[in-house]
């Protein structure tokens, strides 16, 4: 991977805003219309490398745009594409993810539905009201259930992906890019009915999704590990756990991410985890300084996070008692989806100059909280990007005074 070695760096981290065309067709073809959508994908991948090469993103990604969105809000492309790239599923109709109610107990830890989250219980008037901005998109679609052994199914798909994206790359000088594929310990937050524990489903998937992990690092790609769930977990999990319980319940799904990752280069991974990109107000996150260890487990050469998030900014101080091991990266999120308000230069500036002052500036490339696409209006998404090249221009200037 690129470092910063004469400059700051930036990138961001996955889903940028989808083409109105792009949109259009995959709505067209989740209804069972005819659908010209490889035609489409292929020309709003060029298109989206593109508009971030005018920008100035220096590491850049496809935007997730062959992560299928039929809507303008989607907070879960990252997650649901793996639905259809993975074998033994079974799409069911009902809400059982969301109304499941799972309770935990010392050294008994399990999720629950997404609906008992423990922010949405202290907030539920909020959460059900849709003009307060919480609004996640549409009706709830067909969830799957886990009902014989788990397999990768995906060639085709992420092999479009990456010819797609290295059209893309190749075709506005770029020499490095990153593609996003979800982590086992995300996967496993569905309907499990064959496997006998959740140790034995995660492990399954593990082995699945490294193939998709290897066809992006076989095509001189950089790999991004999405993991929301490491952070996000603790807020669906019921009663509240204790941070040693929860921890050992996660190390679980970092060994098995190890596991899928053996033997793939170091350097060329990198890992996202954030605490939910939903608008909500997060007050039962995890803290940071509780999870960061864990996140340096992780196999990778470099780490993206959360940190201009409101929720989350202050914990850049973590990085006073953890050491970045020799090496690695960190990409912290230094302007935020959870907000229209673009941030200003000057601010971006400040917050890259936190985190390369405690890690070195050489060992920091400025991205984004979260994904921008779907959250955001597209509008005030490049708006963003654009801001987060000038607070890194402005940092380089200071930095390398």
């Amino acid at each position: 991977m690129k470092r910063s070695t004469d400059r700051i760096l930036t990138s961001h981290a996955g889903s940028l805003p989808r083409l109105d065309d792009l949109t259009a067709a995959h709505a067209a073809a989740e209804a069972g219309e005819q659908s010209e959508v490889a035609q489409v994908l292929t020309d709003a991948v060029g298109e989206t490398v593109r508009i971030q090469q005018e920008i100035g993103i220096a590491v850049p990604g496809d935007g997730e745009l062959g992560k299928a969105s039929s809507s303008p809000i989607d907070y879960g492309a990252w997650w649901s594409y793996c639905f259809q790239r993975l074998g033994g599923l079974e799409l069911r109709e009902g809400y059982s993810w969301i109304t499941r109610d799972v309770q935990s107990g010392p050294g008994d830890v399990r999720t629950t539905g997404f609906g008992h989250r423990r922010d949405r219980g202290r907030f539920e008037q909020a959460y059900d009201d849709p003009t307060s901005g919480i609004f996640t998109g549409g009706a709830p679609k067909p969830y799957p259930t886990a009902v014989a052994p788990v397999t990768y199914t995906g060639q085709d798909a992420i092999a479009a992906d990456i010819r797609n994206f290295r059209a893309g790359l190749d075709a506005n000088g770029y020499s490095e890019g990153f593609l996003t594929s979800i982590a086992p310990g995300s996967v496993v937050r569905i309907d499990n009915d064959f496997y006998g524990t959740d140790e034995e489903f995660v492990w399954a998937c593990a082995d699945a999704m490294r193939e998709e992990y290897q066809a992006i690092i076989d095509a001189g790609l950089i790999l991004q590990i999405d993991d929301p769930s490491l952070a996000e977990n603790w807020d669906q999990i019921t009663p509240e756990p204790s941070v040693e319980d929860y921890q050992a319940f996660s190390r679980l799904r970092v060994e098995a991410l190890n596991h899928a990752l053996r033997g793939l280069p170091e350097d060329r991974i990198r890992y996202h985890l954030c605490w939910g990109s939903w608008h909500g107000p997060h007050t039962t996150d995890l803290p940071m300084k509780d999870i960061v260890e864990l996140m340096l487990e992780v196999n990778a050469g470099a780490y993206s996070f959360e940190a201009g998030n409101v929720r989350h900014e202050h914990e850049w101080k973590v990085w006073q008692d953890v050491t970045l091991p020799e090496g690695k990266l960190i990409l912290p999120g230094v302007v935020s989806h959870a907000t229209n308000v673009v941030e200003h230069p000057e601010l971006v500036a400040d917050r890259i100059e936190r985190f390369a002052t405690l890690v070195g500036r050489e060992n920091v490339i400025a991205a984004t909280d979260c994904g921008l696409g779907g959250r955001i209006h597209p509008q005030i998404a490049w708006a963003k990007l654009r801001t987060l090249v000038e607070g890194a221009e402005l940092a380089t200037q200071r930095l390398w005074a």
